[in-house]
């Protein structure tokens, strides 16, 4: 590892500034806030809103549907999961159904109940192909499939990325030891995922009890927790002290939620030697997991289908006359077209400034002389950024900042996404960085090169994967998230997954389903630009790696 230069300093202490000012002294304010009254400081508060049978409906209600979704869609995701790694289904019906998973994380969370609405409502499409509503989709029923529709596609990449990690051989070994078929699929492959199915349960738990964008749109008199903090900030008399409040308590499960999945850890399975082989042939459970899967992506993407649609005719569902009327409406006016570009610039910033915090933490982490407690240190910043959620972070920053010049800005929103969404890049390169040979800098300093130049010629090329993909991910969450922005945008600042929360008002669906496909074709284009990317420099990897390989040969001939 090279010394620690001065370079390395300036970035830790840039690193170390930005978590202190907008991570630690925000939520410090917030529980300050909390216990604040008009007689100093004491327990009224927490008395207050513990005795308010609307909070403590609430609290009750988001428990109620956040366990209900943890519990269907970690079945689902391990569906899913198990059907892509451990069955012999055609190669076409697999990469269908990775890439169907995915859709929903390239749209905000406002818009599935919209889509939901259009779908399963009075007049919604699989309302008229079935010839009668399904069930009434306001309240727990629509937020529970929104939460599921939400929380699948990340319990699957997690329980996903777990199965690729399982020694296949064991299988044949269950098989010729005369296991059953049941018993060798829970030694195989529930056992040895236990942990990660418990951290799946926990993830899509968190995810669904910290929303706002789905119950925002579906919840209707059925109120959780994420509503009831709106409603106190943005209500007809705004109470900063019992927001704090509701805001403390939100952190609460996403706290215990972070200790369980540490605890978790310990359970999952560790190989010494993995084998990628064929999976045993099983007509039946190929073709039973292969209709299941396909299904349930089908009826996932079916939601959106009228997302397509209606944007497309004159009126849904009493007109189906194709028009682009409404995309024409759209870009005509200057308010919507400025509030897309918003979402844009912020994306754009956030996305390369946020990849180069979390690039630059990494760095210090895993290829530096840094002492260990200021490594680990780095590491604890980047689990509290995981663990707090979006509304309340952003809370804690309109009461820290109120009386700034940040107040109102779009640096305040750029700074607010990159703290929330630090986690996922910082350990993407962190084990991209890991992998390197460890000397590279030493070698560089041999030969005379700085240790910017080392990274930029050396380290910064053999992971640049690795940073397309930190700033796609970067990209694609900021033009979809909601409940990091909602206390933090103006009328000047304001974004599209805010502005569709506006024009629910005015009922202007037509408008919030125009200004969906937009973030979804920017976010769809981001994404395929990453993947195309990684592709080819895969594929230049190889080259190199073969075309050594041959030289080799050709020098020992």
């Amino acid at each position: 590892m090279p010394k620690v230069k001065p370079e390395m300093r300036a970035i830790l202490v840039i690193i170390f500034l930005l978590f202190i000012v907008f991570l630690l002294l925000p939520l410090a304010v917030l529980l300050v806030r909390s216990f604040e009254t008009s007689h100093g400081f004491g327990l009224v508060n927490y008395q207050s809103m513990f005795s308010n049978k609307d909070l403590f409906e609430a609290i009750q209600n988001s428990i109620r549907v956040s366990t209900m979704t943890a519990i269907i869609t970690t079945i689902l995701s391990f569906t899913l999961a198990y059907t892509i790694n451990c069955t012999n289904l055609n190669r076409s019906i697999k990469a269908v159904i990775k890439t169907g998973i995915l859709v929903p994380m390239l749209l905000p969370t406002i818009t599935y109940g919209f889509a939901i609405m259009y779908s399963f409502g009075q007049q919604g499409l699989l309302t008229k192909l079935f010839g009668r509503p399904l069930f009434e989709i306001y309240g727990f029923n629509g937020l529970l499939i929104g939460y599921m529709i939400y929380t699948l596609p990340a319990s699957y990449l997690l329980m996903n990325n777990s199965f690729q990690y399982i020694d296949k051989k064991m299988t044949i070994v269950s098989k010729l030891m005369g296991d059953r078929a049941i018993k060798s699929f829970i030694n195989t492959s529930v056992r040895p995922l236990v942990g990660t199915i418990g951290g799946a349960f926990v993830l899509s738990f968190i995810m669904s009890f910290t929303d706002f964008g789905i119950p925002a749109s579906l919840g209707g008199t059925y109120n959780v927790v994420a509503t009831q903090l709106y409603q106190v900030m943005l209500g007809a008399l705004p109470n900063f002290n019992h927001g704090a409040v509701i805001a403390v308590l939100m952190l609460v499960p996403a706290m215990i939620g972070v200790i369980l999945l540490n605890y978790l850890e310990k359970f999952n399975f560790h190989y010494d030697k993995m084998s990628q082989i064929e999976q045993i042939p099983h007509k039946y459970r190929d073709i039973g997991m292969g209709i299941i899967s396909s299904i349930v992506v089908l009826c996932m993407l079916s939601v959106f289908v009228v997302m397509f649609m209606a944007p497309f005719v004159n009126s849904y569902p009493y007109n189906l006359t194709f028009t682009f009327h409404h995309f024409i409406d759209v870009f005509q006016s200057s308010d919507l077209t400025r509030v897309f570009k918003n979402s844009i610039w912020i994306a754009v910033l956030t996305a390369f400034f946020g990849t180069f915090i979390a690039y630059g933490a990494a760095m210090l982490n895993v290829r530096s002389a840094m002492k260990k407690q200021t490594k680990l240190l780095i590491d604890i910043l980047s689990m509290i950024t995981n663990t707090v959620p979006g509304m309340v972070l952003g809370l804690s920053y309109l009461l820290f900042f109120n009386e700034s010049s940040l107040k109102g800005t779009f640096t305040i929103i750029v700074l607010c996404n990159i703290v929330h969404l630090f986690t996922t890049p910082y350990l993407m390169a962190k084990n991209a960085l890991a992998k390197m040979n460890p000397v590279w800098e030493t070698t560089g300093e041999l030969m005379g090169d700085s240790w910017i130049k080392t990274v930029y010629r050396v380290i910064l090329p053999n992971s640049a994967s690795t940073v397309m993909e930190m700033l796609s991910y970067y990209f694609i969450n900021s033009m979809v998230t909601i409940s990091g922005i909602i206390f933090l945008v103006t009328a000047e600042t304001s974004l599209v997954a805010s502005k569709i929360k506006d024009l629910q008002h005015f009922q202007k669906y037509n408008e919030i389903f125009v200004l969906s496909l937009l973030i979804f074709i920017s976010n769809l284009f981001i994404k395929l630009l990453s993947d195309f990317f990684q592709k080819n420099r895969s594929k230049h990897r190889d080259k190199r790696w073969l075309n050594k390989k041959i030289s080799q040969r050709e020098e020992v001939l």
